[in-house]
């Protein structure tokens, strides 16, 4: 003997969309915080680079040589890494200015990952180009304080200390910026995974 119960079909409020059972919507809270974040590290490091950039630019200093008409001077784009890193930091300050709009429209659409991925591929060539120049400077300034006696090279920080200092600070500016952008990266890497 079967017997057979049968139930009336209901219709959904939903209006044609469909309700997937277990399926958890991403936590908009969290990805608008996220991105908040962004936006305040990618103008910390935007600060940094730009720091840096004018610095390094600024730095000069000139030393009399026997009488007050002939000197010596030193100045950044006496040396060619020096130059690349005022090219590179002002690169990485322009790129950041342009990126605070898709910034913003992460934090005002935090669900949206075409912005976002944007971002993520730009900041990772970003904090490349920044912590190659910030490397290859501190190359450089290491061997201007400290020179190399295996090749005759004398320290050239003892004769212009003011230049080595302006410098070398812009270097640890850019080191923090390369840093600032590493931790973008990873929080936009966290917000993307999330989605």
């Amino acid at each position: 003997m079967e017997t057979s119960i049968n139930i009336p079909e209901t219709k959904s409020k939903s209006n044609g969309k469909a309700l997937a059972v277990g399926v958890q919507q991403p936590n908009r809270g969290v990805k608008k915080g996220i991105a908040i974040g962004d936006f305040i590290l990618r103008l910390c490091a935007m600060a940094a680079t730009m720091g840096a950039a004018i610095t390094v630019g600024l730095a000069d200093q000139s030393l009399p040589f026997f009488t007050q008409f002939l000197r010596f001077q030193a100045q950044y784009d006496d040396i060619p890494s020096l130059v690349f890193f005022m090219i590179a930091n002002s690169i990485v300050t322009a790129y950041l200015v342009l990126s605070l709009p898709f910034s913003v429209i992460c934090i005002v659409r935090p669900l949206a990952t075409t912005p976002r991925l944007l971002l993520v591929i730009f900041d990772a060539a970003a904090a490349g180009l920044t912590i190659a120049a910030a490397s290859a400077s501190a190359s450089i300034i290491y061997l201007a304080h400290n020179g190399n006696p295996n090749t005759n090279w004398l320290p050239f920080c003892q004769q212009y200390g003011d230049f080595c200092q302006a410098v070398s600070g812009s270097v640890v500016g850019s080191l923090i910026a390369g840093t600032l952008l590493l931790f973008i990266l990873i929080l936009s890497a966290f917000a993307l995974k999330r989605s």
